[in-house]
């Protein structure tokens, strides 16, 4: 089903997806804070102010960093009310390296913060356990990464697994978790991130659940 996808933030997130969900047949509006600064993002993208992304969008994706996405998404909360908001990021506390030290919603998530701080969303925790890369080119890695979905909402996480599986996802790779207090355990996969790339090198990765 053609939906109109906004996605806050234009960084690399927002890169890797807003190309591909237009090659699916969505269209896409891509929020970001300088639209005149956003360069070229190729066919079937609109690049707009955040507002405006999230008022003309039927679904939402929140691609920002997750330290700044309460933030920021917080004074949208009208144009956001009762839409799907798919949110991919995590919020930590960088270390000298830029690798996650700790969670910054320890005892909780960024799902829950968000759930909290936009009481009118029905949000949806997916795609965070893996890298950017991997997003939207699922079968680009040796093993089939899983993709989880937490959130209170069922026909939220329909409508997220719908969106995954219009960019490649198999529906055998999608793990509903449960509701948005599950996020916390995809969440914390980021604590690992720093050991595995001095491990395995600059490789792109996801989390897989073998069974």
């Amino acid at each position: 089903m053609t939906q109109t996808i906004g996605i806050v933030g234009a960084g690399q997130v927002a890169r890797a997806l807003a190309l591909p969900l237009s090659a699916a047949g969505h269209r896409v509006i891509v929020g970001a804070r300088r639209p005149d600064a956003a360069g070229d993002w190729g066919p079937g993208v609109r690049v707009t102010r955040p507002e405006e992304a999230a008022e003309a969008a039927d679904l939402v994706i929140n691609a920002l960093p997750g330290a700044v996405s309460a933030e920021v998404l917080g004074p949208l909360a009208p144009r956001l009310a009762g839409k799907v908001l798919i949110d991919v990021a995590n919020a930590v506390v960088p270390d000298a390296h830029g690798f996650a030290s700790a969670l910054r919603y320890p005892g909780s998530s960024l799902a829950e913060e968000l759930q909290r701080t936009l009481p009118g969303v029905r949000g949806v925790k997916t795609l965070n356990t893996v890298h950017v890369s991997v997003m939207a080119v699922p079968s680009s890695l040796g093993v089939p990464p899983s993709a989880f979905l937490s959130g209170d909402d069922g026909d939220a996480k329909r409508a997220a697994e719908a969106l995954l599986i219009s960019l490649g996802w198999p529906p055998a790779w999608i793990l509903d978790l449960g509701g948005v207090a599950s996020a916390r355990g995809p969440e914390s996969f980021v604590l690992m991130v720093g050991g595995l790339v001095r491990a395995l090198g600059p490789v792109p990765f996801g989390l897989a659940v073998a069974r």
